[in-house]
């Protein structure tokens, strides 16, 4: 019958070989070895001009203009603007900046300004929270949102991940929300497509301005 002795040395050496065995690799190890997935399907859209808001997060001159890629989305951002008032939709803006006092003289283009009761100050990746959003859409009876944010991976993401949870169909136009950069953009549309919770993921369609039709 082993003795504890014996138990002990065993035990050590177990240990010491646990110890020098190679950690494994995670995922900063494998940084370089990541292989992008292929690119999001992109679907063309009818949408319900009576059940569905169009929502332009945190589109202000200050931080759009510091982003070219924000600043490319603007012309799509019109175009559904546009369409959405022609079809009398309900539109809803997030104001950010101006040290807290940002108003819709600040909104990065007039063409786009919202209007009196639209827009409410609103800070943070999720515009649900404390604001009158909600209220907005419950009101109006909307079952669907189209999402416009800058950044993508901020505004947009919190807050199509947030409607998802809260049981609207979300809209993605992809050519209407920016980030810094493409890798940015690129991970924030992945995750809203397929990477995310299949909560949200199962409640989103991904397309383009050009693709929706009303």
């Amino acid at each position: 019958m082993p003795t504890k002795t014996f138990m002990g040395v065993v035990a050590g050496a177990f240990g010491l070989a646990v110890l020098a065995a190679p950690a494994g690799a995670d995922v900063i190890d494998d940084w370089k070895t990541a292989v992008p997935p292929p690119p999001p399907e992109l679907k063309e859209v009818m949408v319900d001009s009576s059940t569905t808001a169009l929502l332009f997060l945190d589109i202000m001159k200050a931080g759009c203009s510091a982003r070219p890629r924000c600043v490319a989305a603007v012309p799509n951002m019109k175009r559904l603007h546009d369409q959405a008032r022609a079809k009398n939709m309900v539109v809803w803006y997030s104001l950010v900046g101006s040290n807290g006092k940002a108003t819709p003289d600040d909104i990065m283009d007039p063409a786009i300004k919202p209007r009196a009761g639209e827009w409410y100050r609103q800070g943070g990746p999720d515009k649900f929270l404390g604001s009158t959003l909600q209220a907005t859409l419950k009101q109006a009876g909307i079952k669907t949102v189209i999402v416009c944010g800058n950044s993508f991976q901020g505004a947009t993401v919190g807050t199509a991940s947030a409607a998802a949870q809260r049981g609207y169909k979300v809209i993605i136009p992809v050519d209407c929300s920016a980030g810094e950069d493409a890798y940015h953009e690129q991970y924030a549309a992945f995750h809203l497509a397929k990477g995310g919770p299949v909560a949200v993921t199962s409640a989103v369609t991904m397309t383009r301005s050009t693709m929706i039709k009303f």
